[in-house]
């Protein structure tokens, strides 16, 4: 009987531990934290062995494979060790795509991850098609496997996922754009990261498909030194495209294998630029996977996008507060100012991952009227900006952030929760910094 180790007990952790034990693996589960509750009974149910608060390297370095959460990074010890022992360690991804004959889309990208992966599954289950959703998003890829019987799969992926992939082979790969990120996990090379998001097509044959953002630099960087046998389709919105997705006159055309589809822009559910994008996106993959058009126009315009991604939250004297708590690097909170068309109270900080926030400045300058820092340290952010508005202010909890920008903000006024950092340092996670903020809004 192989051994199968897995590292973290989390979502993706206990899925791959089901798998496993289903597929006949002697399986234990590790963790150097604490594994919630409810996770610890799916475990013992299954009679699954595990521990928590430390690795025991008795029971782990005899393993035959070893599955890691993709929050351990390659330098902890544990994973050192086991690399040094020549013992193959991949992500969930990896583990649960060798177990399913599903149809795979596999989305990755900086930003728009989430909401393009949300939205091609809208249109493909909108579409009839029995599909699950997975990755770095819901419920486990591999729990899936192991329970349910979906003939496609959409599975949102980080680099970090797919650092963990070797043989891992979407049939449709979608890179929505790269930009710099978590680059304290690649030496502080952006190159390197950059190599990562391009793992989704190693191996991927000619009988597959890219989609990608072709206004992109590190996208059209790597492919002058790089190749992929995947079909390529590209999506831009600076310019027309013969073959792939672009916007002429209000209308998106895609077209490919010489079938179009166009639909009238005013009509999409999302807002902004990079939203048509996702859009782009997501109609390609539904096209490639053949949904009717009707069935993509309406999906398109019907979508009600992401929690904590530009989510207008409420109302108040004609403010308009609004949630964008998953823009966790600089990328995202451009688009987040670029898509605001009324004078913005702006609240900012978090846990940086090396930004460099000079990309923000002429927007800041046209549409943001007062910063609040929210952060245990704001020094960087103060350094940045503290000369281009008017009014910056410092706040260490989120209902303070709320009730001071409402001070700062008069009718007809946004209220912007973009972050452009990562949350741990005052709240559990982007999700918990977003409830955090709506539950703060509604108490105003």
């Amino acid at each position: 009987m192989k051994r199968l180790v897995i590292l973290g007990g989390g979502e993706s952790g206990v899925g791959t531990a089901i798998l496993g034990k289903k597929k006949g693996y002697d399986v234990f589960v590790s963790d150097f934290g604490k594994i919630k509750e409810n996770y610890k009974e799916v475990l013992t149910i299954n009679k699954i062995a595990w521990e928590e608060e430390q690795h025991t390297e008795k029971l782990i370095l005899n393993a035959d494979l070893v599955m890691k959460s993709p929050g351990i990074p390659d330098k902890a010890s544990i994973v050192k060790k086991l690399l040094e022992k020549k013992i193959p360690v991949i992500s969930e991804i990896e583990f649960a795509a060798s177990w399913t004959d599903a149809t795979l889309i596999g989305i990755t990208g900086s930003n728009g991850k989430t909401t393009t992966t949300m939205l091609t599954y809208h249109l493909l289950k909108s579409g009839g098609l029995n599909v699950g959703l997975g990755g770095n998003i819901g419920k486990s890829f591999a729990w899936q496997v192991a329970e349910d019987k979906f003939e496609a799969y959409v599975l949102e992926l980080s680099s970090f996922q797919l650092d963990g992939n070797y043989t891992f082979n979407p049939h449709i790969a979608v890179i929505t754009n790269i930009s710099p990120d978590h680059l304290d996990r690649y030496e502080y090379k952006y190159e390197n990261y950059i190599n990562s998001k391009f793992r989704i097509t190693m191996n991927q044959t000619k009988e597959d498909f890219l989609i990608y953002d072709d206004d992109d630099e590190a996208i059209s960087g790597w492919f002058q030194n790089n190749k992929t046998k995947a079909q390529k389709i590209p999506f831009s919105i600076s310019r027309e495209l013969e073959k792939g997705a672009s916007i002429k006159d209000k209308t998106m055309k895609i077209n490919i294998k010489d079938e179009e589809f166009t639909m009238d822009t005013t009509h999409l559910a999302l807002e902004g630029k990079h939203n048509m994008k996702n859009a782009m996106a997501a109609a390609s993959v539904a096209q490639l996977m053949k949904i009717r058009k009707q069935t993509i126009r309406e999906s398109l315009s019907n979508f009600q996008g992401v929690e904590h991604r530009l989510e207008k939250v409420l109302k108040i004297q004609n403010v308009q507060y609004i949630n964008d708590s998953k823009a966790t690097n600089v990328n995202a909170t451009f688009f987040a100012l670029d898509s605001m068309t009324v004078p913005t109270v702006w609240i900012v900080g978090g846990v940086d991952k090396g930004n460099d926030y000079s990309e923000l400045m002429s927007l800041v300058r046209e549409k943001v009227k007062a910063i609040v820092c929210l952060g245990v340290d704001n020094k960087k952010i103060i350094d940045a900006f503290g000369n281009v508005v008017d009014v910056m202010v410092e706040v260490s909890n989120m209902s303070d952030a709320v009730r001071t920008s409402q001070r700062l903000a008069e009718k007809g006024d946004a209220v912007l929760l973009s972050p452009a950092c990562a949350s741990f340092d005052l709240f559990e996670n982007y999700e918990d910094r977003g409830k955090q903020f709506k539950q703060a809004v509604q108490n105003l």
